[in-house]
């Protein structure tokens, strides 16, 4: 894949735990509206389960001592997963969404030393099953081509560059404000989808 040499990996196990965390933590920002417009065109979900628990993430990274109950978190977070049986690719991204807050928080409550890489691949691989959907080529090679000069694929791979460099500084509050702005990414997915497309 371009620009995500085996090294992005290893620097991400590198970083120090509240380092991975925020890196998580800002990958997931930016999932959550795949999230938000499932819940919009189904009527399924819970995005505010899935902001509030985000918010608390990032309180703990700020304040390392406050008392919140993650596995409470953790059981709200399960609630908010799609029905099985949808099969949609909506329901697939929405699930993305919540599996990766739920590896987020399995490391607030003990050692999940491969969260950071499941996250990190998550979004990637969902960036990938966008592209196969939407350019609609059967030829395996040139897909793989396809996916690999694609301008969203190379804004992933340069926003989670950008994340990984802006988590190696000193994570104090001003530096994980704008880590969660840059997650945000101005209300724009993974999949380059927004809110404001669907709520003409």
């Amino acid at each position: 894949m371009a620009s995500n040499p085996p090294g992005f990996y290893q620097q991400l196990q590198a970083l120090s735990l509240p380092a991975q965390q925020a890196f998580m933590a800002a990958l997931c920002e930016r999932l959550l509206p795949n999230y938000m417009l499932y819940e919009q065109t189904t009527g399924h979900g819970d995005s505010h389960t899935l902001r509030t628990v985000l918010s608390l993430v990032w309180e703990r990274l700020n304040v390392p001592n406050a008392s919140i109950d993650f596995a409470r978190q953790a059981e709200k977070l399960a609630t908010c997963e799609p029905p099985e049986e949808d099969d949609s690719f909506g329901a697939r991204r929405a699930l993305d969404t919540v599996m990766s807050i739920s590896a987020l928080l399995d490391t607030l409550q003990g050692e999940s030393p491969e969260a950071v890489l499941d996250v990190s691949r998550t979004s990637r691989a969902g960036v990938r099953a966008f592209i196969e959907l939407t350019e609609g080529e059967e030829d395996a090679q040139a897909l793989a081509l396809i996916i690999r000069d694609h301008p969203l694929m190379a804004d992933e791979n340069d926003f989670q560059d950008a994340v990984l460099e802006a988590v190696k500084e000193p994570l104090d509050k001003a530096a994980l404000k704008e880590i969660r702005q840059l997650g945000r990414n101005g209300g724009i997915s993974n999949l380059g989808l927004t809110l404001d497309e669907t709520a003409e």
